[in-house]
């Protein structure tokens, strides 16, 4: 494992590699999974994603495993008990973006079959593999993840910019963002 070539932003911390080459950039077509990336990427707004990840467990404990309808019937009560949980990020504008999120998730899941259609649509079902040669190159946002991000506020999601977007799409598969010569981009082509 130590000698096969990989993005360079995990550094070598141990949380940061597993998530490297075990999930990133790899498609999920999971709704739950999908609603965690998507509440994980909305809670990471000015955050690092490994200040996100070193309290991943405690989010998934305090918010029902990312169960959406669980999420979608939070009420006040709730919110104040996340709003003292250390494990998490306590911001109440995030938590309870969270709610919103899950509410309008499962009208998506309603009108489109699953959030998965949905979010696919926007790649036509397979994955957008960009060429990047350094971590410099990767952008920031695409047209694609814009207009998802539009279209998602429109319907009155919170904490979709299109900077969050992008990577959720990056997280979630439907943009390859590894390096070329990284061992996992590979895995992914071969494997899709």
């Amino acid at each position: 494992m130590e000698n096969k070539i990989r993005c360079s932003w995990p550094t070598n911390l141990p949380i940061y590699l597993d998530y490297h080459d075990n999930e990133w950039g790899r498609p999920i077509h999971n709704d739950q999974k999908l609603f965690e990336k998507l509440i994980l990427d909305g809670m990471q707004a000015g955050l690092s994603w490994l200040t996100i990840l070193k309290k991943r467990e405690a989010f998934r404990a305090a918010f029902d495993n990312f169960d959406y309808h669980k999420v979608a019937a939070y009420d006040e009560t709730k919110v104040a008990e996340l709003l003292t949980n250390p494990g998490i990020i306590r911001n109440r504008l995030k938590i309870n973006g969270a709610i919103t999120n899950a509410r309008l998730f499962i009208e998506v899941r309603q009108k489109y079959g699953s959030f998965d259609n949905f979010v696919w649509s926007y790649v036509d079902y397979k994955p957008i593999i960009n060429q990047l040669q350094r971590l410099e190159d990767m952008p920031a946002t695409s047209p694609i993840a814009d207009k998802l991000s539009a279209d998602l506020k429109k319907l009155g999601f919170k904490f979709v910019g299109p900077t969050i977007m992008y990577a959720f799409m990056q997280a979630a598969g439907l943009i390859n963002d590894h390096l070329v010569d990284c061992f996992v981009r590979n895995e992914i082509i071969k494997n899709y």
